[in-house]
């Protein structure tokens, strides 16, 4: 059974979200950060820079939520190569630009807009980020938007199609297991 190693509020909320959505089977490892399991020599055999989340599927150990998501969705996602090239777009996006723009206090006032906007007319014209259904992509830039209100005191009035959206990734089942009852 894939084992999903992770602490309280931290990114593996993100991979036990689309673990739910896709309906795999697995085992939540809580490591007590506080007591530093996550840098014990056991879990550094996992990830030998000691951070969460982790994965073990059989034989393989992969680490890093977007690196995750993105095995999850080849292995188990049933995609093809050009869906996949999309997922890889959209994930590389939550974790590379948008997380830093937003959540990186000396580039918020600069980059959120330039974030923010596009999403909004994104949101506009389409119910999911990069298809006309839920997809992994969904997962990795629903999540990041989902911190900003238990992360930050920011403003998203003008974003409608964007607080939209939100609300609609917070009212999956999947995403209410996931990180929902962490609010």
């Amino acid at each position: 059974m894939l084992k999903l190693y992770g602490g309280a509020r931290s990114r593996a909320s993100i991979v036990q979200w689309y673990l739910e959505e896709l309906e795999i089977p697995y085992e939540f490892v809580m490591l007590d950060m506080q007591a530093a399991e996550h840098r014990q020599p056991e879990f550094c055999e996992i990830n030998p820079f000691g951070k969460v989340p982790a994965i073990v599927d059989g034989d393989l150990k992969v680490w890093e939520s977007g690196a995750i998501l993105l095995y999850l969705c080849d292995r188990y996602g049933n995609v093809d190569v050009n869906d996949r090239a999309i997922a890889a777009q959209w994930v590389l996006f939550a974790n590379a630009t948008l997380g830093p723009g937003i959540f990186v206090e000396a580039n918020r006032e600069r980059e959120m807009p330039r974030l923010m906007q596009p999403l909004d007319e994104i949101f506009a014209k389409r119910e999911f980020i990069a298809s006309d259904r839920f997809t992994v992509s969904d997962v990795a830039v629903g999540s990041l938007l989902a911190y900003i209100p238990l992360m930050l005191k920011l403003d998203l009035s003008e974003y409608s199609n964007v607080v939209s959206y939100m609300k609609r990734m917070a009212e999956r089942p999947a995403f209410q297991k996931a990180i929902g009852g962490r609010n």
